[in-house]
């Protein structure tokens, strides 16, 4: 069974997905030993680590995508759901992004209606496309999907410049056009994000990020609203703080004072070492 299937088999099961965001292979890799079922690529996050700048369009394609495959290849066999962004452009460029996508050996790719430049869900100054042009451009990258095998996630960002009403109305668009999953970004209470759940036929998303729009509704309440995918931000957010933390209590010479570290026997673990040296002896020269 490839990764799309398996993404699709998930989505069709009774449970929530509880998905963290990655930004790195080795980041994929973490969430992968911890046993999650799925990795999301999020765009903040690549934007924050592999560029050090915020999520606000000035990232391309092929950096998203080389990133993309490293993460694919780091967890081969675990449905990886890529941040496509806009699509980098108008419908063509989202056919081109989703096949691009899919060759990277993602299961998934989410798309989404704001003007390029875009921005991160939950910075001010967001401004989206016009629900025509919203609607056509999903219809591409559903159709290029079909052609590449890789599921289309659906978003819209209309709440925070239209109003809920809109964003729910190119929710149904995405719905009608035929993607697979549908996320309306940022609602701002409990109740809208029931009222956008509710009349969904599609498997739908909700992005918890810390300090976001979104309140940070307990994943029990999600699977009673109905959520299949629940995503949330642990590692980036963590890793900053404590690679913070750890520097300062270095500089300011008080190193024992840092957060604890990871051994160096549990890096090694991280990276794979131990599977590296069993195909390292079986392919040595004999003596």
């Amino acid at each position: 069974m490839n990764v799309t299937e398996k993404l699709r088999r998930l989505l069709e099961g009774p449970e929530l997905l509880t998905v963290p965001t990655c930004f790195d292979a080795l980041s994929a890799r973490l969430g992968q030993q911890a046993g999650f079922p799925v990795a999301f690529m999020s765009g903040f996050a690549v934007a924050a680590t592999r560029l050090g700048m915020p999520d606000a369009g000035l990232i391309s394609l092929a950096e998203m995508t080389d990133q993309l495959r490293n993460i694919c290849n780091a967890v081969a066999g675990l449905p990886v759901i890529g941040d496509g962004d806009t699509g980098y452009g108008n419908a063509m460029n989202v056919r081109r992004t989703v096949i691009d996508y899919a060759k990277a050996g993602a299961a998934c790719v989410m798309i989404e209606d704001q003007v390029t430049p875009k921005r991160c869900g939950h910075f001010e100054g967001k401004q989206v496309i016009s629900r025509g042009e919203a609607r056509m451009k999903v219809r591409a990258a559903v159709e290029a999907g079909r052609e590449s095998g890789i599921l289309i996630l659906a978003r819209t960002d209309a709440r925070a410049v239209h109003g809920f009403k809109e964003a729910l109305d190119r929710c149904r668009d995405f719905e009608e056009e035929g993607a697979d999953v549908v996320f309306l970004e940022a609602p701002l209470t409990e109740q809208e994000l029931r009222d956008f759940v509710r009349p969904m036929r599609k498997p739908t998303m909700a992005n918890l990020a810390p300090g976001g729009k979104t309140p940070m509704v307990p994943p029990a309440t999600l699977k009673e609203m109905g959520v299949k995918l629940a995503v949330y931000h642990p590692m980036l957010f963590t890793a900053v703080r404590a690679i913070r933390d750890s520097l300062v209590a270095l500089h300011n010479g008080s190193a024992d004072r840092a957060p604890p570290m990871a051994t160096f026997e549990e890096v090694k673990q991280a990276v794979g070492l131990p599977e590296h040296d069993a195909l390292e002896r079986r392919y040595a020269t004999p003596a």
